[in-house]
């Protein structure tokens, strides 16, 4: 039997650093800011680092690392970076038997592009992680896990999302039987772009099914269609729509955090950082890791907290996540608690 099953990107990171890149403000960009380097010239790089990424790998290793039993579903290419994220998972005591590789794409990569504790720019090749198919996992043998784990799901995998929780959680027909066997398999899920945008219907019609919902301020304002900085009122719409726990990710304001009864808050620790990747991923599952474990939602803030501000003090998702029984360096953060 396993903890908890994780679904999701695995991919090949390679982290590019350079003082010589330039930060840009130009309203050519969404963001009003631009990297950029001098065209037809050398550009040289002063850290060039590579390391396995992805939402289900990065949250396997949390897991793992909270002395759990984890296994990773997802689809690598038959190349090199796919043999080193498997054996990288496997040297991290992450159960890989249900990685498959295939010959229809490349490992995903992603190139992070880095100016030295200013900004980053990435570079996405989406590859083979987006190619999965329910044909690609074998459902007999992870119905036995206690928990299942979905990061974002996009492209042709977009498609696995609903079985997977349909999977988990079965629909009940009018007649009152179960469409199958119930398997009862709760459920943390952090939806992606495709979830958010193209399938955003199937995902509200998904929502009382999942145990465990983490997004951030922008995510939960497209599900409900209130305001993003309307917090009472985004957690009013979500109650009503996800029946177990909403998490709520507000950047450098911390999290919020709602049971239905009450509001959790808390900050971040002054700490600073190195490089953001996979901060988010080290939160959501080092949150849901707590919970697993029957700790209180105080707890579960404070160890994704902890766990997300370890992860971003090193370059690499994996390279700062804390093992089960470390805390870090900074005081755990405080959380405040608002009945509804």
């Amino acid at each position: 039997m396993f903890d908890v099953v994780t679904f999701g990107s695995a991919t090949r990171d390679i982290f590019v650093r350079s003082k010589d890149f330039k930060i840009i403000e130009s309203l050519d960009f969404v963001t009003g800011k631009g990297l950029a380097i001098n065209a037809g010239s050398k550009v040289y790089v002063d850290e060039l680092i590579f390391a396995s990424g992805g939402g289900g790998t990065n949250t396997a290793a949390t897991f793992t690392s909270q002395g759990l039993k984890v296994a990773y579903v997802g689809l690598v290419g038959n190349d090199s970076s796919g043999k080193e994220v498997v054996a990288e998972l496997k040297k991290l005591g992450v159960i890989y038997d249900f990685i498959k590789d295939t010959d229809g794409a490349d490992t995903p990569v992603s190139i992070i592009l880095s100016a030295p504790k200013r900004e980053r720019s990435i570079l996405v090749y989406e590859g083979a992680s987006h190619l999965l198919t329910k044909e690609d996992i074998l459902w007999e043998k992870i119905k036995s896990a206690k928990w299942f784990y979905i990061s974002g799901l996009s492209g042709e995998s977009s498609k696995v999302f609903p079985e997977i929780i349909n999977f988990a959680k079965p629909q009940r027909k009018t007649s009152g039987f179960l469409r199958g066997k119930e398997n009862n398999i709760k459920l943390a899920v952090n939806p992606g772009h495709d979830q958010l945008t193209k399938d955003l219907n199937l995902l509200k019609s998904l929502l009382n099914k999942i145990d465990i919902l983490i997004v951030n301020q922008e995510e939960a304002s497209i599900i409900t269609g209130i305001d993003y900085q309307n917090e009472e009122e985004l957690f009013k719409k979500l109650d009503e729509l996800v029946d177990g726990i909403v998490v709520m990710s507000k950047g450098p304001d911390g999290v919020a955090v709602s049971d239905g009864k009450v509001i959790y808050r808390a900050g971040i620790p002054n700490s600073g950082y190195v490089d953001r990747t996979g901060s988010g991923d080290a939160f959501g599952s080092g949150f849901v890791s707590a919970i697993m474990q029957g700790k209180s939602i105080e707890l579960a803030i404070q160890l994704g907290t902890a766990n997300a501000t370890s992860v971003v003090q090193k370059i690499g998702a994996k390279n700062g996540i804390l093992k089960k029984g470390e805390w870090g360096e900074w005081e755990r953060v405080g959380v405040t608690k608002t009945p509804i």
